[in-house]
C-alpha cells in the first residue's frame, strides 16, 4: 500500500516533458537524466543514472550562461559577468530552478533517499536539473539548452540586481533594462535653477521616450544617480520563491 502511495507523487518522463514542453524526444535519455543512483541500486532492471548526464549538463550550463549574459549586458566588464555567471550556476540557485518547474517529483529515488526527503535537497535537484540539461542538449542541441534557460537567466540576474549585487543605480537601472532588451537609459535636464554657486538640478531618465524616475540634487551627477535610484524603487516588486525580484513595469 505504501508503494502506491508513493508512485501516486510521481510524475514519469513523458508528463513531465509535456508539462514542460522539453526538446526531449528519446524518454529513455529523459528518464536517465531524473535518474538518482540510490533508485539504480534498488532497481536493477535500470540502466544507468544520471551522473554522465550531470556532467555533461554542468558544461552546458557554464556555456549557455555565459552566452546568455554576453547577448543581455554588452556593456557588463569580464569580471562582473563571470561573478554574475558564477551566482546563475551555483547550487543553490539551480536548485531553485528545479523547484520552479517542480523537478523534484519527477525524479527517481530509492526507497531510504526518498523517505529521507530526497525530493526537495538542494543538491539532489541541483544534479537532477543539471541533468535534465543535458539531455536536453544531446536530443536538441545548444540552442534549445539556451532557450530552455533564458527564462531563468532572466529571474536570477533579476534577483541579482534587486539585491543590488552589482553596482551602482545607473548601472543597476542599465542592467535592468538591457536584459529586457530594451534600450540605453538617457538622462535628460528637465529643469536647472539657483544661483551659480548654489545651482539645483532636475534630471529624468527615459528608456524608448517613458519617464522612469526624476532626481533632483546639487549637480548633474547627483541628480542622475537619483533618478535611476528613483526608477528602480518604482519598479513593482515580484515575489518568486521568497526572493524580491522586479517585474518588467511595462
Amino acid at each position: 500500500m505504501e508503494k502506491n502511495v508513493i508512485s501516486l507523487e510521481e510524475e514519469s518522463p513523458q508528463e513531465l516533458r509535456d508539462r514542460l514542453n522539453l526538446p526531449v524526444q528519446d524518454m529513455l535519455l529523459l528518464s536517465r537524466a531524473l535518474t538518482h543512483r540510490s533508485y539504480l541500486n534498488e532497481h536493477p532492471e535500470a540502466i544507468e543514472d544520471n551522473e554522465r548526464l550531470e556532467f555533461l549538463g554542468d558544461a552546458v550550463l557554464d556555456f549557455v550562461v555565459g552566452a546568455w549574459l554576453y547577448q543581455h549586458f554588452p556593456e557588463m566588464s569580464e569580471g562582473d559577468l563571470t561573478r554574475m555567471r558564477s551566482a546563475l550556476v551555483h547550487t543553490e540557485r539551480l536548485a531553485e530552478f528545479a523547484r520552479q518547474i517542480d523537478l523534484g517529483r519527477a525524479i527517481h529515488l530509492g526507497r531510504g533517499e526518498l523517505q529521507a526527503g530526497g525530493r526537495d535537497k538542494d543538491a539532489l535537484l541541483c544534479d537532477t536539473f543539471e541533468a535534465v540539461v543535458g539531455a536536453i542538449y544531446l536530443s536538441s542541441g545548444i540552442d534549445a539548452a539556451l532557450q530552455f534557460m533564458s527564462p531563468f537567466c532572466r529571474f536570477a540576474a533579476d534577483i541579482s540586481i534587486a539585491k543590488n549585487s552589482l553596482d551602482d543605480p545607473k548601472s543597476l537601472f542599465q542592467q535592468w533594462a538591457q536584459a529586457r532588451g530594451l534600450s540605453t537609459p538617457q538622462y535628460v535636464t528637465r529643469n536647472m535653477s539657483g544661483p551659480d554657486h548654489a545651482r539645483i538640478f532636475e534630471v529624468d531618465v527615459l528608456v524608448e521616450g517613458k519617464v522612469y524616475g526624476t532626481g533632483i540634487g546639487r549637480s548633474k551627477q547627483a541628480a542622475t544617480k537619483l533618478a535611476a535610484q528613483d526608477a528602480l524603487d518604482k519598479l513593482e516588486p515580484v515575489y518568486i520563491n521568497g526572493y524580491k525580484m522586479k517585474s518588467n513595469n511595462e
